[in-house]
């Protein structure tokens, strides 16, 4: 979860200013977490704790009302009735990496990133997106293989991985969709050497950069082990004592060893 965490508040600062480089600072002044980290954490606290993923994702929406959410999941969370609203974009997928850390089997897993999602982002799409991106956790930290993770993850999904980042850069633009930035985010994680490699391999492709590293953290840090200490401190350093005792409750009840 914490490397999802950091990939957003990595790529924070490139959503608005999309560069097609893996050369950039890691760590400034200008990062910061949004409404990836947040959200990411409120499934993690729903998990721990039993609560309606509803419930809970409007709870952290009130506490941190600023932290960039789109259009749609702020009418959603300002509401104490909307359903869902049948949304296929990254949003589902971008706040599940928790998800993968719980339960003991793929059945489990796909069930528990379906449920994550359908509160809000209920079109296949959208649950596809989160399915796929907890089953990847859950493999990684079973020590698949990134071509048995990969394999699993085209033929259960359909997603194409078969392309590289080097090919798609140049042409790759903006996008919000599932559809359009999972399949990416899953490249940045296939071709890295390791956690920091993942999150800028995302951020490279000058696209909606923390939520793609956001999800390329997530996958990273299950298959690599814990984020290095150095971005940890970082981003430990700009949450308030709310966030903090929430992630690291998560790592202690699911002994993640972040």
């Amino acid at each position: 979860m914490l490397g999802a965490i950091a990939g957003d508040f990595i790529g924070s600062r490139f959503e608005a200013n999309p560069i097609k480089s893996k050369e950039f600072t890691l760590l400034s002044v200008e990062n910061r977490i949004t409404d990836d980290s947040v959200l990411t954490v409120a499934v993690a606290d729903s998990l721990m704790h039993g609560l309606p993923y509803d419930r809970t994702l409007r709870a952290y929406y009130r506490r941190y009302p600023l932290a960039g959410y789109g259009g749609m999941f702020q009418i959603w969370a300002n509401s104490e009735s909307m359903g869902p609203y049948r949304s296929f974009g990254n949003g589902s997928a971008m706040r599940v990496s928790p998800v993968g850390w719980f339960g003991a089997d793929r059945d489990q897993i796909l069930a528990e990133a379906e449920k994550s999602a359908a509160v809000t982002h209920n079109h296949p799409e959208g649950i596809k997106g989160a399915q796929a991106v907890a089953l990847a956790v859950f493999l990684a930290r079973q020590s698949f293989s990134r071509k048995k993770i990969k394999e699993e993850i085209q033929e259960r999904f359909g997603y194409d991985l078969s392309g590289s980042l080097d090919r798609i850069r140049p042409g790759y633009r903006f996008d919000v969709t599932c559809q359009g930035s999972v399949p990416q985010a899953f490249l940045a994680f296939l071709e890295a050497a390791d956690y920091e490699n993942a999150v800028r391999n995302a951020v490279s492709l000058g696209g909606d950069a923390d939520t793609q590293a956001c999800i390329a953290g997530g996958l990273a840090e299950a298959f690599f082990g814990p984020v290095p200490d150095p971005i940890q401190k970082a981003v430990f350093d700009s949450l308030d004592g709310f966030l903090k005792n929430k992630i690291t409750q998560f790592y202690s009840r699911f002994n993640t060893g972040g």
